[in-house]
């Protein structure tokens, strides 16, 4: 059973400019930004691309140790970035993997808005809470407003 669930957040930082600093630098930024959160991301194989296999460890402040997950795809282009968590603490032992679609789309005000569909592959029998998937989503979007907080802060950054 599948739990689709999306969630768009508004940013004044322009796509090209959010994409490179949250996706294509985000294993090395997001700890810097928010070490608390995350503490690192390490590349287990791979070249970053398509298939490439990372092992993300959390920081203290949160409630699961380490996920390893997978990249499915990313479009440089079209600012669109996929990836799924395969192993780890965060599957709760009820989901067989979570799918993250990551999409940032320009706005006509020169900002972005980066939509994120995230789809929950519970296992058989597993009964899922509302409540465990607002706490994920609400971690997701505090990563992102924390990016969008650096950049505002670092102007000449990811330009």
């Amino acid at each position: 059973m599948a739990i689709t669930y999306d969630m768009e957040i508004p940013s004044s930082i322009p796509a090209p400019r959010m994409f490179k600093a949250f996706v294509l630098d985000g294993d090395n930024l997001i700890p810097k930004v928010l070490p608390q959160a995350i503490k690192s991301v390490e590349t287990l194989e791979g070249d970053g691309g398509v298939g490439t296999i990372k092992i993300t460890t959390f920081g203290e402040g949160y409630q699961h140790k380490c996920v390893k997950h997978r990249v499915d795809a990313i479009d440089k282009e079209n600012f669109t970035f996929s990836y799924s968590i395969t192993e780890g603490d965060a599957l709760m032992g009820v989901f067989e993997s979570i799918s993250y679609h990551i999409k940032i789309v320009a706005t006509p005000d020169g900002g972005s808005i980066c939509k994120n569909r995230s789809i929950y592959n519970a296992k058989d029998d597993a009964q899922v809470s509302e409540e465990e998937i607002k706490t994920g989503k609400e971690k997701a979007s505090s990563i992102f407003k924390a990016v969008e907080a650096y950049l505002l802060a670092n102007p000449e950054a990811y330009n």
